[in-house]
């Protein structure tokens, strides 16, 4: 039977994993919404974790980042159970953005950071570095409610970033953001792991994108992980497919994406 994960700050040896789980499992009554997964993510990869709406992949992540209890198995982060101590080392963008709208930008990234203990006047110097970087530097004395949405993203992963994280979590970081910001924070991103200051676990219906800035994939349906590994492991694994969106939807389409004729058009 598989060992439920509980709360605490017990460590596990460094491993090469930044996640590691074992028949991880999330149930919402008699609905199983994440089915066993054993997730195995390296550190310092920009690991991409992939599925349609409603596969698991936010339920996934509440779990690892400790939101959600799992009903079964076991998982470790950063060698951590769920606890007080994972929290400080690892950073959330969730897919609905937490932000203050009445707070200025600089203002949001000085309280999240005195949040994480840092010092007023070190939050100061690293909100203004993280808000030149994020290409807001001229925006941080406006009230977030007048920010677009674009800019709220940078903003979300600014605030994220501001006491330097070991693993990040990003939940639909590009969903509606234009091209240009697309652009600065894959840029961002990218060198980020590169330099081998971060791990990234990055959900994204945007297979174009996981395609040139992941080294690691996950695919998820239907709460079950059905493929695991590099890039081109994963694509080479699915018969026929040439690219990741090729192997994604022999996963998942199941024949979906049929053109039909519509009765009423000509």
């Amino acid at each position: 039977m598989a060992e439920t994960a509980l709360a605490g700050d017990g460590r596990s040896p460094q491993g090469p994993f930044a996640i590691e789980t074992d028949a991880l499992t999330r149930k919402f009554s008699a609905q199983v919404a994440v089915d066993g997964i054993d997730l195995r993510v390296p550190r310092g990869s920009f690991y991409g974790f992939l599925g349609e709406n409603g596969a698991g992949k936010s339920t996934t992540i509440s779990m690892l980042t400790g939101v959600l209890a799992p009903s079964g198995g076991r998982m470790r982060v950063l060698g951590l159970l769920p606890g007080d101590e994972l929290k400080r080392r690892i950073g959330v963008v969730p897919d609905g953005l937490l932000l203050f709208d009445r707070l200025t930008g600089s203002e949001q990234l000085v309280f999240v950071g005195r949040l994480f203990g840092l010092e007023r006047a070190e939050a100061g110097r690293r909100a203004d570095e993280l808000l030149a970087t994020m290409e807001l530097a001229g925006e941080g004395r406006k009230l977030i409610a007048d920010y677009s949405f674009g800019m709220r993203k940078k903003l979300a992963l600014a605030a994220a970033l501001i006491h330097g994280p070991e693993l990040l979590f990003l939940d639909e970081p590009f969903e509606g953001v234009d091209a240009v910001a697309k652009a600065s924070l894959t840029a961002l991103l990218s060198d980020l792991v590169r330099r081998g200051r971060l791990t990234v676990f990055l959900t994204s219906h945007v297979l174009e994108v996981v395609e040139r800035l992941c080294d690691q994939v996950g695919i998820i349906h239907r709460g079950r992980l059905v493929a695991q590994g590099s890039l081109h492991e994963v694509v080479q694994a699915v018969p026929g497919a040439q690219s990741l969106t090729d192997a994604f939807v022999k996963l998942v389409g199941e024949g979906r994406g049929q053109t039909r004729a519509l009765s009423f058009l000509p």
